[in-house]
This record gives C-alpha cells, sequence and structure tokens, in this order.
C-alpha cells in the first residue's frame, strides 16, 4: 500500500514498479497473490481513475475516516512472478 498526503501520476508509476519486484525481494512471498492499493487525503485529477485501471485499489478520505472507492465491477491486478519475470493476473 502507497499511502500520501497528495497522491500523484508519479506516486502510482512508483508504486507499481516496486510492487513488480516484492516477490524478488520477499521470495517467501512467491506463492502469495498480492494486491495494491493506493491512498491519499488529497488525490490529483485522474489519478484515481488512473490507479483504478491500472489494478489498484484506491482508498480516499470521506469525512473522517476513510474508504474503498472501487466500485463492484473492479477486479484487483494480481502480481506474480516467474523466474525473475513479472506478469499481471487480472484474475477470474
Amino acid at each position: 500500500m502507497e499511502c500520501k498526503s497528495r497522491l500523484s501520476k508519479d506516486d502510482v508509476d512508483d508504486f507499481l514498479d516496486r510492487l513488480q519486484r516484492f516477490k524478488l525481494a520477499f521470495p517467501q512471498f512467491r506463492d502469495f497473490q498480492v494486491y495494491g492499493a493506493v491512498a491519499g487525503i488529497e488525490i490529483d485529477q485522474g489519478i484515481d481513475s488512473y490507479a483504478y485501471r491500472r489494478g489498484l485499489f484506491v482508498i480516499k478520505q470521506s469525512g473522517e475516516t476513510v474508504k474503498i472507492i472501487n466500485d463492484v465491477q473492479f477486479r484487483p491486478l494480481g502480481f506474480q512472478v516467474l523466474r525473475y519475470l513479472v506478469w499481471f493476473d487480472r484474475g477470474a
């Protein structure tokens, strides 16, 4: 999960890069499905949609709490590693 006071496109892209390398750095999790989420107190215009389209859960401030804003059609992008290559799996 990436949390920022102000979430930008660069933050989303940087997080996706790190998420792709996660299982290489932590091979003990190689058999687990990994999902990503981004959160921001302020989110640059259109970045919530951008992160959604990239398969990430999006968490936004809602009053004094936060909520996941993805709708019921959302399918998270799963990150898996095979022989040091990363591929993406939208799931079933």
